[in-house]
């Protein structure tokens, strides 16, 4: 199998050559895995323009406008219960799977609306991918059939899976431990690993946004220190919005953060966003501050 390692400075060059980001010549090698029929090449910028969210009769979410931006890394910060992992699945088109579920205002994948009549869900779900706070591999797969499950849901074919599995692992920082056991069931690997191999899923099908909820919250240190190590590698290739309720984490990987709060028996709120760093050292509301410096939540 050829040692292919496609870094984000060898896609963001291509790109800019009028290339693809799929087919990349590494080192004289042969070319990297070329995807057919899948979403758009490159990073995509996604924009919420008075977004609210229904479970029944009742208001969870209200009012949000937020600009994640192509490129960059968006840590969405807040209490629990305040609307965040909604506003996660209205990105996705993963709200309207809950019964009793609606949604008001746009949501836009490059200035178009993912809700238009016209535009397919799983096409939406293709380009804007998923990592939940729970690992979530296929057990009964093995770990070379997780990084394609992808591929085969949504019909992409690929010029190279061997090229695409190792690609995508890379990517994941989970290469190296897993090489030797690409046929071992993807549930034996450990929690850790496990995470990486949802994030290589993910990246397989080359998505324009990846979002992630919480991707740490069940790991020890050291595997979320991977994962971390993992997000600021991609976030010259694709677009990344974190849920996080650790603050350390915001600053260390995000670009930008978005504060979200709910008052008692209100829907939650978009209450600020901006820089990180800003928001962590001279944001403008105070309740920001204090969220922000641990004073509740």
């Amino acid at each position: 199998m050829t040692d292919l390692h496609v870094t984000s400075s060898d896609i963001s060059r291509n790109n800019r050559e009028g290339g693809n980001g799929n087919n990349i010549e590494v080192g004289g090698e042969k070319p990297a895995p070329i995807l057919i029929g899948g979403p758009p090449p490159g990073a995509a910028t996604v924009e919420a323009r008075d977004a609210c969210a229904w479970f029944g009769d009742r208001l969870v979410l209200e009012g949000v406008n937020l600009s994640m931006t192509s490129g960059e890394v968006t840590a969405l910060i807040g209490p629990s219960g305040c609307g965040k992992s909604t506003f996660l699945r209205l990105i996705n088109r993963m709200h309207e799977l809950m019964p009793g579920s609606a949604m008001a205002g746009d949501i836009l994948l490059n200035d178009e609306d993912i809700y238009d009549a016209a535009v397919r869900a799983q096409v939406i779900r293709t380009r804007i991918g998923m990592v939940f706070q729970k690992p979530n591999p296929f057990p009964a797969m093995s770990v070379r059939q997780n990084v394609l499950a992808g591929l085969k849901l949504t019909k992409i074919r690929c010029s190279d899976q061997d090229a695409l599995v190792e690609q995508s692992l890379q990517r994941a920082g989970l290469w190296r431990e897993v090489r030797e056991r690409l046929d071992s069931p993807g549930g034996a690997l450990s929690g850790g690993q496990q995470q990486r191999l949802c994030i290589a899923r993910s990246l397989a099908v080359a998505p324009n946004v990846l979002l992630m909820d919480e991707p740490c919250s069940a790991l020890d240190p050291a595997s979320t220190l991977r994962v971390e190590d993992t997000i600021n590698e991609l976030r010259n290739e694709v677009t990344v919005v974190v849920v996080t309720h650790n603050m350390q984490q915001a600053q260390r990987v995000s670009d930008r953060c978005a504060f979200f709060l709910a008052a008692e028996n209100e829907p939650g709120r978009l209450v600020e966003q901006g820089p990180t760093t800003t928001m962590f050292t001279a944001p403008a509301d105070p309740r920001t501050a204090d969220y922000v410096a641990g004073k509740f939540g």
